[in-house]
């Protein structure tokens, strides 16, 4: 019987060598594929070699998260990490903690309450811009690790933002799908200037969008 995910990451692998891989970028349809639940198609040096790359590839970007999606592969898999923000104010006016790096296989979220938080987002499949995203300020994450154990968990603050985006990309969402689009800015330009203020409410104010 074939495997095709195999063969994908085989492919994958071979072609990525000990480098990053290519990280696919708005257009191409695997971003917007619901993304197959992952069922053991992998041995588990093969899962482990693919979780590799999908960490050298996000810690490469860099970025705080990776879906198998942006690699080119349509199955329920992402890789998250953030070392925080070294600035204490920013970091706690977005309730950024330190998120260890971890595996996520199938997950599934649901909000805890109708909290929500608006900050500016990026991604690694939408270079060069950055909006604001209302998010869900706690969620309830469900689904498993690499080794097949339970994740059942609540997060809060920046960790639950980043575990919503990642798996919102399983379901082919992107974080423009949520975003305020009047908030919308480059970057490396204007994007930068807005999204260093703690709580974007002067950007709010002049680009006429509203915060949570």
């Amino acid at each position: 019987m074939t495997n095709p995910l195999r063969e994908q990451v085989l492919r994958l692998l071979a072609l990525a060598g000990d480098g990053p891989a290519p990280i696919t970028q708005a257009g191409d349809p695997v971003l917007r594929a619901v993304t197959r639940p992952y069922d053991g198609e992998l041995a588990d040096d093969e899962l482990a070699a693919l979780l590799e790359l999908m960490f050298v590839t996000m810690r490469a970007a860099p970025g705080v998260g990776l879906a198998a999606p942006q690699i080119g592969l349509s199955v329920a898999l992402a890789v998250v990490e953030d070392p925080g923000l070294g600035h204490p104010d920013l970091a706690a006016a977005r309730e950024r903690s330190p998120l260890a790096p971890r595996v996520l296989v199938n997950p599934a979220y649901t909000a805890v309450d109708d909290e929500r938080v608006g900050f500016y987002e990026g991604c690694l499949s939408v270079e060069g811009y950055t909006a604001v995203v209302a998010r869900y300020r706690s969620v309830h994450l469900t689904g498993a690790d690499e080794r097949g154990g339970a994740l059942d968990e609540v997060l809060t603050g920046w960790p639950a933002r980043i575990i919503q985006h990642e798996t919102d990309h399983l379901g082919g969402i992107l974080y423009l799908d949520k975003a305020e689009l009047r908030s919308l800015a480059a970057s490396a330009g204007w994007g930068g200037h807005w999204a260093s203020e703690p709580v974007p409410r002067t950007s709010a104010a002049e680009l006429g969008f509203r915060l949570p």
